[in-house]
C-alpha cells in the first residue's frame, strides 16, 4: 500500500490577518434605540449619515445600561459635562457628530464583544473592566474615550475571538 503525500498549502499569514481584521471593523447589521427612533445601518456609509444626523441625547442613557456604568462614568468617557447632558437631554437636542460617533462605535463594540463571548454579558461586563496584556496593561473600557482606543479594544477582542492572545 502506496503513501500519497498530501499537498497543503502553507499558511497565509496576510490574508489570514486581513480576514480577522477586516471582520474586526466591519458593521455588519447595527441599530441603536434612543430617543424613541430606530438608529440603523449596514455598512459605513450609513453608519457615516447615521453620525452626520445625530444621536439624541438619550442614547448616552443607552450605552451606559448596555456598558453597566452609571450615567456619569459614560459622560465622563465620551466627555461631556453632567450639566449640559442634562440641558441638552431635555431640550431634546442631538449629540454632535463627533460626540455620536464614540455613542455609535461603542455600541457596535459592545454588539461585537457580546458576539464573542457568546453573549454571556457578565463575561463580556468582566473583561471590559480587567487589565488586558494585549492593549498594554489597560482596561478595555479605559480606552473607549477615544475613535483610536475603541478600534484598539476591538482589534483585542477580534484575537480573543481568532485564538490568537498575543
Amino acid at each position: 500500500m502506496a503513501k500519497t503525500k498530501q499537498r497543503t498549502k502553507p499558511f497565509d499569514t496576510k490574508r489570514s490577518v486581513q480576514n480577522a481584521s477586516g471582520k474586526a471593523i466591519a458593521t455588519g447589521n447595527a441599530t441603536l434605540y434612543a430617543g424613541g427612533k430606530v438608529f440603523h445601518w449596514s455598512n459605513r456609509l450609513e453608519r457615516v449619515g447615521v453620525i452626520r444626523e445625530g444621536i439624541p441625547y438619550d442614547a448616552i442613557e443607552v450605552i451606559s445600561k448596555r456598558l453597566n456604568n452609571p450615567v456619569k462614568s459614560v459622560l465622563a468617557i465620551i466627555g461631556i459635562p453632567q450639566t449640559t447632558y442634562n440641558k441638552k437631554k431635555s431640550e431634546h437636542l442631538l449629540l454632535d457628530s463627533r460626540d455620536s460617533e464614540l455613542v455609535v462605535l461603542i455600541n457596535e463594540l459592545i454588539d461585537y464583544g457580546l458576539e464573542v463571548f457568546n453573549n454571556e454579558e457578565e463575561k463580556f461586563q468582566r473583561w471590559l473592566k480587567k487589565p488586558n496584556l494585549s492593549i498594554g496593561g489597560n482596561s478595555p473600557e479605559s480606552l473607549l474615550d477615544t475613535v483610536t482606543g475603541i478600534n484598539e479594544v476591538k482589534f483585542s477582542l477580534n484575537r480573543l475571538e481568532f485564538g490568537n492572545l498575543a
